[in-house]
């Protein structure tokens, strides 16, 4: 069971010895290093526009730092292992500002649906930028990060897996539809021999997968179910499965991982929240693109938050607002930028479509592939 231990400790491949392995030696980059700028942009233009058709969304502001007394910061686990940039600031003040860098817009799109005014069916779409410390960096994690963070108003009716559900496959269509376009205006994208993008996503709940491969590690189980289905959304993520561990750890306080959903599966499940993965034919790895769900009520706020441990936030003021009925019901997630970037135009690493900061022994690995990173 250690190896499952193991699993749960945090993204990225963990040695360099590792990143060296599964790094293609055969790589090629489909598009020279402008016309794969121009091709971000023509999918960053596709997705933004569509997203927002699809889900009823509209592009707001989203905050770079947030005060650190609101509670409205990411821990992104639930352990609060990987914690956030923080500074001072406010020169003249008494008592400076205590800031932090987000880490994710998760729980302030909640409170901005209030703030906008959104009813339900109505959203906001944000193009967030963060910064990830803790993270390490390999082909597909960068301590820079940028997402499509968005978040919908729900009525209590649609907190349910085939609302869930439906709102992935919009999402899915989007995505598609955004590759398809970059292949119409970059046609040197067909010519790699790689697969074409997956017309549909399969759905498939965490309690089901380690059914399937009982004897497997999170990261090997995703890697299983997507060499028979390409793209998936694995449904309950964070309660604990029949083998005593959580598919992989989430934080308490903004996906709802603890609702019982057998009466919607017919056998015991729980959460209503998932990721989607995808094959990466270049990589030949695992890929996430998004992690999304319906949120936390202020009862399973409770619930979750006394599992992990952390029932002391109830009395931040983003957790308040939400006990006392002030933040709507709503559905969200967020869409990793360069994640799809990289999954849509082929390339082998992160480096290729976004500007991070690397190390030397990356670099060197890359170079010796010829993979390109941009500085």
């Amino acid at each position: 069971m250690s190896n499952k231990t193991a699993d749960l400790a945090g993204p990225g491949i963990s040695t360099y010895e590792e990143v060296a392995k599964i790094l293609p030696n055969d790589y090629e980059p489909m598009l020279g290093r402008m016309d794969t700028q121009r091709a971000v942009f023509a999918i960053k233009r596709h997705i933004e526009d569509n997203l927002c058709k699809a889900l009823n969304l509209d592009m707001v502001q989203v905050p770079l730092i947030v005060d650190k007394a609101s509670g409205v910061n990411d821990y992104l686990d639930r352990d609060g292992s990987r914690t956030p940039v923080e500074f001072p600031c406010g020169l003249g003040l008494e008592k400076r500002i205590e800031a932090q860098v987000v880490q994710a817009a998760t729980k302030w799109k909640r409170m901005a649906l209030a703030q906008f005014g959104c009813k339900p069916g109505e959203g906001i779409c944000t193009d967030m930028r963060a910064v990830r410390k803790d993270y390490f960096l390999d082909h597909d994690h960068s301590s820079y990060v940028d997402q499509w963070d968005w978040e919908q108003r729900i009525a209590p009716a649609q907190r349910d897996l085939p609302f869930l559900k439906n709102t992935v496959r919009n999402i899915w269509k989007v995505i598609r539809d955004a590759g398809l376009h970059a292949q119409e205006r970059f046609p040197a994208l067909l010519k790699g021999g790689y697969p074409q993008i997956p017309e549909d996503i399969t759905f498939i709940h965490a309690e089901d997968l380690l059914a399937e491969y009982p004897g497997m590690a999170r990261k090997e189980r995703e890697t299983a179910i997507l060499q028979r289905h390409p793209a998936v959304f694995i449904i309950g993520i964070g309660w604990v499965l029949k083998d005593g561990y959580p598919h992989e750890m989430r934080a308490a306080d903004y996906d709802d991982w603890v609702s019982d959903t057998s009466s919607m599966t017919g056998r015991e499940t729980h959460g209503l929240n998932g990721d989607i993965l995808v094959w990466n034919p270049v990589t030949r790895r695992r890929h996430e693109l998004s992690s999304m769900g319906i949120r936390v009520t202020k009862e399973t706020l409770k619930v979750q938050l006394k599992l992990s441990g952390q029932e002391d936030f109830l009395k931040l003021p983003y957790h308040q607002a939400l006990l006392n009925d002030r933040i709507p019901l709503s559905i969200g997630g967020g869409i990793g930028q360069a994640r799809t970037y990289m999954y849509l135009l082929r390339t082998a690493h992160l480096g290729e479509v976004t500007v991070s900061v690397w190390p030397r022994q990356l670099k060197e690995i890359c170079a010796q592939k010829n993979i390109v990173v941009l500085e």
